[in-house]
């Protein structure tokens, strides 16, 4: 399995709304995913706009072509939709009534609700995952405590619950240890509206993740697979490539990953991630969009996942995804109780001048995700110490994570 791009014919670009020839790219929600992609668009030369909840959202203080509206009226889409060629996201959480709306406009969407539906549905994922013979953690609906004991007393405590939608970094996800304590869950779930799945917990290796990007006239890519670190639901960092990965479970990954896309008609990225077990690799989550696991290809692949995005909403041909060193390390930098950023930014840069550093203009608060840093370099080991060092510092003022 190539980490290039396959080969395909050059696509022309749409024209965009006021006639000129560059195309329009809206992206629903203004996050740090809209805010780096933006900066990816500029050196396209592709216009960019972002629909965002309000002024001060990461991407919109950045992007020239920022709409203030909620991403739940059909009223505020449609108006954001009507001056774009195509409308992307940032996140999964636009209701399903309101993208067919878009669509029945006339809007070109990617990736299109009847795949975005897959991302949004943990319960609809699993089941499609499961009639196409990939192989995912065993899972069962919830309708009742009754069926969660049921599930345990057939694949053992404890047992994962986790919202069919809504859920994002950790939340929405609990492992539960016993009955009672799952009982309480759901109890707590109900009364927040939340739906549920009981899924088995995975003894699993390690966490990786595989990000690949498909067009609507069927081109493929497929970057390096990663090792995701996590903590409490939110992922710490990335090592790229995965350390120790064989070459045949790399290439297996990958081709899982764009089997995935093509079977759920994905036009975009795909960000697959997997828990590694002795037995293989068990599909965990989809995420139809940039992200996290993909940060370091800003400075650490030949394609950004940003601008990879942008090309393959717009059906232009795919870009390199080869490493531009030998190894790359991202960690993400989480806030801290010290909300001044900029006072601790000049130590990082002073003190390794190798390190990037991209901070995503969000207000401060503990165990926020507020930017990250990327190293690259010949010795993962090495240039993890340093990734590490730095957003240490950044978060905490000192260099001992």
């Amino acid at each position: 399995m190539t980490n290039e791009a396959d080969e395909a014919p050059a696509v022309p670009a749409a024209r965009g709304p006021d006639g000129r020839g560059e195309p329009v790219v809206g992206m629903v929600g203004a996050g740090q995913l809209a805010r780096m992609t933006c900066q990816a668009a500029i050196g396209l030369g592709i216009g960019f706009r972002v629909l965002a909840a309000d002024a001060g959202e990461s991407a919109a203080q950045v992007c020239a072509g920022a709409s203030i509206g909620d991403y739940r009226s059909s009223a505020d889409l449609l108006a954001f939709a009507a001056g774009c060629d195509v409308v992307t996201f940032d996140h999964e959480q636009v209701p399903g009534p309101q993208l067919a709306a878009l669509q029945r406009a006339g809007s070109t969407v990617r990736p299109e609700p009847g795949a975005l539906h897959f991302a949004q549905d943990k319960r609809a994922m699993r089941e499609r995952l499961a009639a196409l013979g990939i192989a995912c953690p065993r899972f069962a609906t919830v309708a009742g405590d009754g069926d969660i004991t049921r599930f345990a007393a057939a694949h053992g405590w404890p047992v994962v619950l986790k919202a069919v939608s809504g859920g994002y970094d950790g939340r929405g996800v609990w492992v539960c240890a016993t009955a009672s304590e799952a009982a309480e869950v759901a109890t707590r779930a109900r009364a927040r509206g939340l739906q549920l799945i009981a899924e088995e917990y995975v003894a699993f290796e390690r966490e990786l993740a595989a990000l690949v990007a498909r067009s609507p006239s069927g081109q493929g890519a497929a970057y390096p697979i990663v090792q995701t670190v996590q903590r409490d639901g939110i992922c710490h960092e990335v090592l790229v490539p995965a350390p120790g990965l064989s070459l045949g479970r790399q290439a297996e990954a990958q081709r899982l990953a764009l089997t995935i896309a093509a079977e759920l008609g994905v036009t975009g990225l795909l960000a697959v991630e997997l828990f590694e077990t002795a037995a293989g690799l068990l599909v965990n989550e989809l995420a139809m969009r940039p992200h996290n696991c993909g940060h370091w290809t800003i400075e650490g692949s030949r394609t950004s996942q940003f601008e990879q995005h942008l090309r393959a909403v717009l059906d232009l041909p795919l870009g390199a995804t080869g490493l531009a060193g030998r190894h790359a390390v991202m960690v993400n930098v989480l806030g801290g109780d010290d909300p001044d950023l900029h006072d601790r930014l000049i130590h990082v840069l002073a003190a390794d001048p190798g390190v990037k550093v991209h901070l995503y203009g969000k207000v401060v608060r503990p165990g926020r995700k507020v930017g990250h840093v990327t190293v690259i370099g010949a010795d993962i080991a090495q240039i993890g110490d340093r990734a590490r060092r730095a957003a240490s510092y950044l978060s905490l003022g000192t260099e001992q994570p």
